[in-house]
């Protein structure tokens, strides 16, 4: 009976010393926020003081200058063409020697030029130059080309029957066009 009263007592006795040990940890685990929450709280107490000190002087706000004003921007008159039945790629090649020039000197080159862009590009700047005429009141010979784009429009897809029953795919492209005119300096 001694024997079982000295096992019980050893297997409580080490029990104790680690729950001691646990307690220990526990405390340990419970003091290191306490510590974490004393750093916060005198670095509250710091930012409090920094917020006590008095707030620097601040300057009256300058009144700022008036901006001169900006010269007007140049009237500009623009006409679009949307769907016109030619390929981009052919259409800039026309644009990019209209852009820049004089509307005289622009229709000198469209009327003699061999590629198919240049009659609807004519046609194009004709319509601008009669918007600037008859909406703003503008005289159509001073014009000059500011500005011309070519944008790609929808595809229309075709087939052609070619040998041996296969198809081959033909595109049909567009393109939408657009102008703008300035009243520029006499050429």
């Amino acid at each position: 009976m001694a024997d079982e009263k000295d096992k019980k007592a050893k297997a409580k006795a080490p029990a104790k010393t680690s729950a001691k040990k646990e307690g220990k940890k526990a405390a340990a685990k419970k003091d290191a926020p306490k510590k974490a929450k004393a750093k916060g709280e005198s670095k509250k107490a710091a930012k409090k003081e920094g917020a006590k000190k008095p707030a620097a002087k601040k300057e009256p706000a300058k009144k700022e200058a008036p901006k001169p004003k900006a010269k007007p921007a140049p009237l500009v008159v623009r006409a679009s063409s949307r769907y016109v039945r030619v390929a981009p790629r052919k259409a800039r090649l026309v644009a990019d020697q209209v852009r820049g020039l004089h509307i005289d000197k622009a229709r000198a080159l469209l009327r003699f030029s061999p590629r198919g862009a240049a009659r609807d590009i004519g046609k194009l700047i004709e319509s601008a130059a009669a918007n600037a005429e008859n909406n703003h009141d503008l005289i159509a010979d001073e014009m000059k080309v500011l500005e011309i784009t070519v944008d790609e429009g929808p595809t229309l897809r075709r087939f052609r029957p070619r040998a041996l029953g296969r198809a081959t795919p033909i595109n049909k492209r567009t393109s939408h066009i657009a102008v703008a005119l300035t009243p520029g300096e006499d050429a």
